[in-house]
């Protein structure tokens, strides 16, 4: 599938985000997805679109992307993905969620962060509330929030969220491991074999708990509780609080090493002892999974990936949230069996099942679900399936206007394998281009496709005029190879029985009696599917399906009711009259499939708002089909082909 990530954060970025999004995105191309990336930053590689952010106030490390709705939507709307995963809660990410559901593209949330409890810290407490139900208004309307853990699901679903799916997170094993201590690393800072090096990660900030985390094994440390080893502490990551906390603890064995990556990361962690990891704001913490590959005795608050993976005692200690006393205990649990064998090997055997290749494999499937629920006339359909008829009857196309679903037209055809193309009238709409409407590139290409169809195909192709294409009346009957045009035709079936081919305007009283007339009801009609066009860009916009305003009056007002009663009636009596089984029609933009008495009548629909079309199989049935019943029938092998392609990669994996 071609899924886009939208993000604030992305890789050579260093945090929890970055990381993340940096090892699903890479492991989803290998499972064969397509993956792009749209984050802030001055540089992108391939597969990636930088766009410009500003920093946060105070805090330089947070970028906040700036939002794009024009440039989002001028690129899905080029190269639609099948759907899009915002990780950020940013103008950027609000934005592109906006856009996507504008141009019905399903969207996946990521909540990475509480910014809700950022808020509470960096401002005042009563920001919080206000904060969670912004956020709670953001992801609401997307068809799913990816949340890291069980725990933040729960959390959540108590404040008013839906559609929470939960996804893990994994651990490089190969690149974090107890392997790679690193006897120079150790001597760097002081430590010997019987020492304790404590090692935190993550951002220096308020946030993350370090001014107590700091304070407390200072206070351990010169307690000298444990006379017999000293303690040393490092603190890899970056942050606002970095300069102030390096001064503060300066000449009490405190490293602020500042960030690292990659081997010196891993080398870090294997040659220390013990990591403390006593954030209070996390939505899972993956640092912690890090600290157990590499085989470190860890103290954490029960909660988040701390709640999922550390059992207390055996491999690892934790403490209730909140409490910090208990966790000052479990601190000092961790520094007194920092070289407990068994327990630094339990902390590496529970790393070995998280592998970001399942963790990818559980979000492509997630992404599947989702995109298997969108209307089969929202989802991005690469490659399809001719379906094969014996003839396929199109109508009331109005190309040359601005409703004209040619794109879909030109699919249709392009899709459907038949021996005869029956173009039942209104193809072209010559009193539309009389008042200089725009003709387009998606009308030329409805054109091609027949005429492709009629040269190329060995297609039989029946063009029976209407009252907006009577511009071909005087050069009725007219022969172009495998191209006719008439006024009507006769279709025999397999089995031997007539249907009657005719666009039917003539028994419309309107249109054969009083031309100008209809002329203005024409426009008037095509004022009325303009203003259509623009509500249901605003139901879009509000996460709503198509709402058709014609349709409603049809079925509402009583006149219309009986104009169609009456139309149906007259072309009845005109087949039975003239011998016929049946009688295929449009005009009326109402689809029908119904016997009257005992005879057939086919109503084709239109292009315009209905979308629909009759066929007729193989056998001598005849179907009414919608495009989005026409779209099943395409797509149900290519589905089969993907849902194979899917278990391949895993097998390989």
């Amino acid at each position: 599938m071609r899924i886009e990530f939208v993000t604030d954060t992305f890789p050579p970025d260093i945090n929890g985000v970055a990381m993340t999004l940096g090892r699903l995105t890479a492991m989803l191309r290998k499972q064969g997805h397509y993956v792009h990336v749209i984050h802030t930053g001055e540089e992108a590689t391939d597969h990636e679109t930088a766009t410009k952010a500003f920093s946060f106030p105070g805090y330089k490390e947070v970028k906040i992307g700036l939002p794009r709705p024009v440039r989002l939507r001028k690129r899905w709307r080029k190269k639609r993905p099948d759907i899009v995963y915002a990780a950020c809660e940013s103008p950027m990410g609000v934005s592109a969620m906006k856009a996507a559901r504008e141009l019905k593209i399903p969207v996946i949330a990521g909540f990475h962060t509480n910014f809700h409890q950022y808020f509470k810290r960096y401002f005042t407490s009563i920001t919080e509330r206000p904060a969670l139900q912004l956020l709670k208004r953001i992801h609401n309307p997307c068809e799913c929030t990816m949340v890291p853990s069980q725990y933040m699901k729960d959390l959540l679903e108590k404040e008013g969220f839906i559609n929470l799916k939960v996804l893990g997170r994994g651990v490089d094993n190969e690149l974090f491991s107890p392997e790679i201590r690193s006897k120079n690393l150790r001597e760097r800072w002081g430590a010997e074999d019987n020492d304790c090096v404590i090692i935190i990660v993550g951002r220096v900030a308020t946030e993350k708990n370090l001014p107590w985390s700091l304070s407390t094994i200072n206070k351990l440390r010169e307690e000298a509780l444990f006379s017999n080893r000293k303690i040393k502490t490092v603190v890899v990551g970056d942050g606002p609080l970095k300069n102030k906390l390096e001064k503060q603890y300066l000449g009490k064995d405190f490293y602020f090493v500042g960030m690292q990556t990659g081997e010196n990361l891993a080398a870090h962690y294997a040659s220390s002892d013990v990591m403390l990891f006593a954030s209070e704001t996390e939505t899972f913490g993956n640092v912690l999974l890090e600290a157990l590959a590499s085989g470190l005795v860890t103290a954490s608050y029960d909660y988040a990936a701390s709640a999922i993976h550390i059992k207390d005692g055996v491999n690892g200690y934790k403490a209730p949230l909140n409490d910090a006393d208990a966790l000052e205990d479990a601190l000092k649990k961790s520094i007194d069996q920092k070289d407990n064998k068994e327990i630094r090997e339990a902390a590496r055997a529970t790393s070995d099942g998280l592998s970001w290749a399942s963790i990818a494999t559980t979000f492509s499937q997630h992404a599947a679900e989702i995109i298997s629920l969108q209307p089969v006339t929202q989802r991005r359909i690469k490659h399809k399936t001719p379906f094969s008829v014996r003839s396929l009857f199109l109508s009331d196309i109005h190309l040359g206007t601005e409703s004209s679903r040619a794109n879909e037209v030109a699919d249709v055809i392009k899709n459907v394998s038949c021996e005869k193309l029956y173009l039942n009238g209104d193809i072209i709409d010559g009193w539309a281009l009389k008042r200089k409407v725009k003709w387009k590139k998606s009308h030329t290409k409805v054109i091609r496709a027949i005429l492709k169809k009629s040269s190329n195909k060995g297609c039989e192709v029946i063009y029976t005029r209407g009252n907006h294409d009577d511009f071909l009346t005087p050069f009725l009957p007219t022969m172009f190879g495998d191209l006719i045009i008439v006024k009507e035709h006769t279709h025999v079936t397999v089995d031997g029985k007539k249907y009657l081919v005719i666009h039917g305007d003539g028994f419309d009283s309107v249109s054969t009696n009083h031309r100008w007339l209809a002329k203005i009801g024409a426009v008037g009609y095509d004022f009325l599917l303009g203003v259509n066009r623009v509500h249901n860009k605003y139901r879009s916009w509000r996460g709503k399906g198509n709402y058709s305003i014609a349709k409603r009056v049809k079925a509402k007002v009583k006149s219309a009711l009986t104009f169609i009663d009456k139309y149906e009636e007259q072309l009845y009596e005109l087949a039975k009259r003239r011998g016929y089984d049946g009688i295929v029609c449009g005009h009326i933009h109402t689809p029908a499939d119904k016997m009257v008495e005992d005879i057939h009548y086919l109503n084709s629909g239109d292009w315009v708002e209905t979308m629909s079309c009759i066929v007729e199989h193989h056998d001598g049935r005849f179907e009414l089909l919608s495009y989005e019943d026409l779209l099943e029938k395409f797509e149900l092998p290519r589905m089969q082909r993907v849902s194979n392609k899917t278990i391949q990669a895993e097998v390989e994996i």
